[in-house]
């Protein structure tokens, strides 16, 4: 039933010393050193990415990851004499009781991924949702034949593409939804291979099945396309049909992740020192920095005191997915920190720390520099360093959102709004509501404020319109970035667009003027149509024995002494000219207009 059964039975064999960095290792494996260390995280070892790590722990996770681990031939005998060295860092499989499965809602935007979830849980989210989509990841329990599940709720809209990569790596099982009256799109072939590469076993939720124009059997073609063979086609992978609008074949898809669930072999230590990954983080007005975390192993208590990255403290209070206090939080267990110093990075991984001092040793200069949320952001960088050398249109931005998870996809989706005439400057990019420090920053530069589920006071807003400071706060995120885009947009130079009407032959010359103020010529000529049209509004190119010498406008055109708009091929046409030349008889003329289109980015 999982994505790729076959390869889990066929190991391949990765050759490594007796001892190994994490960095390194993760390189032989070809696997994100993040996964890595969350592997090493839930096998109760808390190594960093420069970190070494002894050859029977490497085989551990390497067998987790479906890899044969083989020593170098020169140390085979060198570590017989050693054989158990470092066994204190791994974990002790007697412990192990079987934990919760962890299963992420993933697919296309709008095919039924919150409905389903709210359908599960018989609340109402998809209603209070900003859009109709989801633009954070949520993280909820059920309970179904008295065993828990843990789900997590993704957004399907195209800019939240790390936040549903960071969902997959959270899961233990990914439930694929796809609308049978749409089939397989863009977010659901991006989701399928994100569970490809980490291993994820794969049920597809057919949803929308109470539709009319329902296709379950171009929904299952289409699954083959992409290598994913559904049950009764050829293949393992479950499928399950249901209505998340009326609850159809629900508890079958229940009884399925359960299923699977069983089949991982799901296990966790509940008494080891807590561990995981978070999940989400937001700066709350009047409660500090909240984080939204998944404990992996383990068990998180009040009291502990946590290092996440370069963020750090002691936990004052825990909240479960409804908001009630708890005071622990065994694995596959989602829950609400409060009490640390500031909001960390959505994706990092938590390790429990004895207090300040110890938290403060293990965090180097180099992991206290968030670079995507800097004011210095790479993004930004680019602009000033290309403004040196030549002049370059800029929209400043001073950003403030709601999360860290929004501000990745906000600034990730931004990034991807380029040209070489202009760019955007973006000055500050921070979560939290928006400040008088922000007013100033955007007043000094001329810059405006775009505000994601983010609050503005009363006073605030009139200091903003006092000092000529634009405020944008938008609560769905593709507006926000569409809305940018034409911003930016607007200072593009249009396209001039010009479209040829004909040519004319000067055969009289009625009055020459002297060159006005404006350094313009002024003529009266006769000339022939000889192909095309000439109109009051075409402008002019002047050609002299097949050379262009000068160029000018129509200020009146006649034709039979009548002023007329426009002038056919074979007729002859009465001139009022202006232009940069003075013209003489035989000179050619090639009437034409021009348009100014608006370019997009």
């Amino acid at each position: 039933m999982a994505i790729n059964e076959q390869e889990k039975s066929e190991k391949k064999e990765i050759k490594i010393p007796s001892i190994i960095t994490v960095k390194d290792f993760a390189a032989k494996l070809e696997l994100p050193v993040s996964e890595v260390i969350l592997k090493l995280m839930m096998n109760g070892v808390a190594a960093t990415i420069n970190e070494k790590i002894d050859f029977e722990t490497a085989s551990i996770i390497a067998d987790d990851f479906g890899f044969e681990t083989i020593l170098k031939r020169e140390e085979k005998e060198e570590k017989k004499k050693d054989i158990s060295k470092n066994q204190k860092t791994k974990k002790s499989k007697s412990k192990s009781v079987s934990r919760p499965p962890v299963v992420a809602i993933l697919g296309h935007v709008d095919h039924g991924k919150t409905t389903l979830l709210d359908k599960i849980r018989q609340t109402n989210v998809v209603a209070q949702e900003k859009g109709g989509i989801t633009q954070h990841i949520s993280s909820y329990q059920v309970k179904k034949n008295e065993k828990i599940i843990t789900f997590l709720d993704t957004p399907g809209h195209a800019a939240f593409a790390a936040i549903r990569e960071r969902g997959v790596i959270l899961t233990d099982i990914a439930v694929l939804v796809i609308a049978a009256d749409d089939g397989v799109k863009p977010q659901t072939i991006e989701t399928i291979k994100y569970c490809r590469e980490k291993q994820v076993p794969i049920i597809v939720a057919i949803n929308k099945i109470d539709k009319p124009e329902a296709d379950v059997l171009k929904v299952k073609k289409e699954l083959s396309k992409q290598e994913i063979a559904v049950e009764g086609w050829g293949g393992k992978t479950v499928a399950v049909e249901i209505s998340a609008k009326t609850g159809k074949g629900i508890d079958e898809l229940l009884e399925m992740i359960l299923l699977v669930a069983d089949m991982e072999s799901l296990s966790a230590d509940p008494k080891a020192s807590a561990i995981g990954i978070v999940i989400e983080s937001r700066l709350d007005s009047k409660r500090g920095s909240l984080a939204a975390i998944l404990v992996s192993d383990g068990t998180l208590k009040t009291g502990d005191f946590l290092k996440i990255g370069e963020v750090f403290g002691k936990i004052k209070r825990l909240e479960d997915f409804n908001g009630n206090e708890i005071k622990k939080a065994g694995p596959s267990t989602p829950v609400t920190v409060i009490g640390l110093n500031k909001c960390p990075q959505a994706g990092d991984y938590f390790e429990i720390v004895k207090d300040k001092k110890e938290a403060l040793s293990k965090i180097s200069e180099i992991a206290s520099r968030e670079k995507i949320f800097s004011v210095n952001s790479s993004i930004t960088e680019k602009i000033k360093q290309k403004s040196k050398t030549e002049k370059i249109k800029k929209v400043n931005i001073v950003l403030k959102v709601d999360t860290k998870g929004s501000l990745e996809a906000i600034l990730g989706a931004l990034n991807n709004i380029k040209s070489e005439e202009v760019a955007l400057n973006i000055l500050k990019a921070e979560i939290g509501n928006i400040s008088e420090s922000d007013i100033k920053t955007a007043r000094a530069v001329q810059a405006e404020i775009i505000g994601f589920n983010v609050s503005i006071d009363s006073f605030l807003q009139k200091l903003a319109v006092a000092e000529g400071v634009k405020i944008k706060n938008y609560d769905v995120i593709y507006k926000l970035i569409d809305e940018i885009k034409k911003s930016t947009s607007e200072l593009l130079e249009p396209e001039i667009i010009r479209q040829d009407l004909g040519t004319l032959e000067v055969i009289a010359v009625f009055k020459t003027g002297k060159f006005n103020p404006a350094h313009q010529m002024e003529m009266i000529v006769g000339a022939k149509v000889l192909s095309g049209k000439i109109t009051k509004k075409s402008l002019l190119d002047i050609y002299r024995n097949e050379e262009k010498i000068g160029q000018g406008k129509i200020s009146e055109l006649q034709l039979e002494k009548n002023k007329v708009e426009e002038i056919k091929e074979g007729q002859n046409a009465g001139i009022n000219f202006k232009g940069d030349v003075k013209i003489e008889l035989k000179d050619k003329l090639k009437a034409y207009l021009v348009e100014e289109k608006k370019r997009e980015l």
